[in-house]
C-alpha cells in the first residue's frame, strides 16, 4: 500500500474529488480533510480485475473506499456457492459495518469486478477522536454513524427483493430500485453477477428478461435498461 501524501499534491486532489461524494466525508472541505488524512491512516492500493481485496475470515480493521473501478461483496455458503450481496462503484464504501460491529473476521469476500483503486482508512482512527479533538474529526464520527444507518436500510431493501417469490418479481423490484427517477439507467452487474445477486438461475433469469422485453415491459442492452 502507498501512503497518501497531502500538501495539495495532485494525488490528494484527485482523491478528494472522488471521496467528497461519499456521505462519510459530507460537510468536510478539502483543506479540512487534508489536516486529518494522516491522522486516520489513509493508504491506497490498486487491484486488477477479479483480484481479491478481502477474504472471508480476514480481520476487518479498516474501511475501504472505491476510488476508481468497482468491487463485488460476495457471500459464500458451506458448499462453495456464492451470492453477490452488493456491487460497489466509485466513491462507495465497504467494511464499515463489520468494523463497527467489532466482528473478529469478515463474513464476506470482497473482489474487484474491474481494475480498481481502493483507499483504505484505519477504522479505529476514524471513531477515536484525535488529541486535539478537532471539529472535523467529530464530523467524521457523526457521518460514520449516519452511513451505517443508511447501509442497514440498503440491506433491508435487499432482503425485501429476495423475499419475492418469482424471478420476475425479483427482477422488477431490483430494476425499480436501481432506476431512481429516470427511465433509462445502468446496473452495476453483468448477467452472471445479477443472477448471483438475486439468487436465481442465470438461464431462467435471462429467459424471463427476454419475456418481459417481448411483452413490452422493458428494453435492455447489456447493463443498460429502460422500463417502459
Amino acid at each position: 500500500m502507498s501512503v497518501v501524501k497531502t500538501t495539495k499534491s495532485p494525488k490528494f486532489k484527485s482523491i478528494f474529488e472522488v471521496i467528497k461524494n461519499n456521505p462519510l466525508f459530507s460537510g468536510i472541505g478539502c483543506d479540512e480533510l487534508e489536516k486529518i488524512f494522516g491522522c486516520i491512516g489513509a493508504r491506497t492500493r490498486s487491484y486488477r480485475k477479479n483480484e481479491y481485496i478481502l477474504f472471508s475470515g480476514d480481520i476487518v480493521d479498516f474501511v475501504g473506499l472505491v476510488l476508481s473501478g468497482g468491487v463485488n461483496i460476495i457471500k459464500e455458503d458451506n458448499d462453495g456457492n456464492s451470492m453477490i450481496l452488493a456491487g460497489l462503484t466509485e466513491s462507495e464504501i465497504f467494511g464499515e459495518v463489520f468494523a463497527c460491529a467489532g466482528i473478529d473476521s469478515s463474513p464476506v469476500t470482497v473482489q474487484s469486478s474491474i481494475d480498481c483503486e481502493i483507499l483504505f482508512i484505519d477504522y479505529k482512527k476514524i471513531i477515536s477522536t484525535c488529541p486535539s479533538t478537532c471539529e472535523v474529526h467529530s464530523k467524521l464520527i457523526e457521518n460514520m454513524l449516519q452511513l451505517i444507518a443508511q447501509k442497514n436500510l440498503m440491506l433491508n431493501r435487499k432482503i425485501e427483493i429476495l423475499s419475492k417469490r418469482t424471478t420476475r418479481e425479483k427482477l422488477l423490484m431490483f430494476l425499480n430500485t436501481q432506476r431512481g427517477t429516470t427511465k433509462k439507467f445502468s446496473i452495476p452487474y453483468n448477467r452472471e453477477e445479477l443472477a448471483r445477486y438475486l439468487c436465481v438461475d442465470r438461464s431462467a433469469m435471462s429467459n424471463e428478461l427476454c419475456k418481459m422485453r417481448d411483452e413490452g415491459l422493458l428494453k435492455f442492452k447489456r447493463n443498460i435498461f429502460e422500463i417502459l
